[in-house]
């Protein structure tokens, strides 16, 4: 049975633009384009009709903006959103990330960077440009999200078991024993943060993998379990630490000191 296509949405003021990312895009057998936006309005219209998986959005639109556009497609869980955009600004990297945005690459990233983001956005994993990965965790961790910060999508991709879903919290894969947590983990002492109080300490392990950056996958290799044990795990995560993306969850992974 053929996997279904990546289905996109392109967000952009530019017609070029936007025809430029359609040609790229459908040249690939895994994705398809499924509509386009010229504003934030248009972006969040076409996100409730057409459910893509991805959004690929620019930041600086007439009206509604990329961010604020952002903010309404990730706090309905409408779709995942990579932004794409010639500006990587302190403050519009800073805004995409606290208003749910799982990757952030630069237009002038290449064609196959910028489609293995689609697939590593669409399988859940979250993509940043290397240009902005330093500067991004700096900013972000100068203050705590907002009140108002998105909360997580209330379901998962097709394929990959949501929040609730039940699933073994440690195991083995290829018969090599998972690694426990230490005596000295910080979130296993008297001085546990209280952001971590409600995760296991399989989920911890899981956090601190995502601080490190690793993908599904690499979590997977890191903690010897399976790559559905590890999306089950990381989907647990931010649900109980109330994060919309991977990327905020690292952040709270560094500030508690677990990477």
């Amino acid at each position: 049975m053929t996997p279904r296509p990546v289905r996109v949405l392109l967000a952009d003021d530019h017609a070029a633009i936007r025809a430029g990312l359609r040609l790229l895009l459908d040249a690939a057998d895994d994705v398809e384009v499924v509509g386009e936006a010229s504003d934030g309005t248009a972006a969040i219209t076409n996100a409730r009709a057409l459910r893509p998986d991805v959004v690929l959005m620019d930041l600086r639109m007439p009206g509604v903006d990329g961010i604020e556009a952002t903010r309404v497609i990730t706090g309905e869980g409408l779709a995942d959103v990579l932004v794409l955009t010639t500006f990587d600004l302190d403050e519009y990297v800073d805004g995409a990330l606290r208003a749910g945005a799982a990757g952030f690459l630069l237009k002038s990233a290449e064609p196959a960077a910028l489609l293995d983001a689609v697939r590593r956005v669409a399988d859940g994993d979250g993509v940043l440009a290397p240009e902005v990965t330093r500067r991004l965790l700096a900013a972000f961790a100068r203050g705590p999200a907002p009140d108002d910060a998105p909360r997580p999508r209330p379901s998962a991709h097709p394929g990959e078991p949501g929040p609730s879903a039940e699933g073994p919290t440690s195991g083995t894969a290829g018969g090599r024993p998972a690694p426990a947590a230490g005596r000295n983990d910080p979130a296993m002492g008297p001085d546990r943060d209280a952001r971590l109080a409600d995760l296991t300490p399989r989920e911890v392990d899981v956090l601190a993998a995502l601080g490190r950056g690793l993908s599904n996958q690499g979590i997977a290799t890191d903690l010897y379990i399976t790559e559905a044990t590890a999306k089950t795990h990381v989907s647990r995560v931010l649900a109980k630490l109330g994060v919309a993306t991977r990327m905020q969850a690292a952040i709270v992974a560094r500030d508690t000191g677990l990477a």
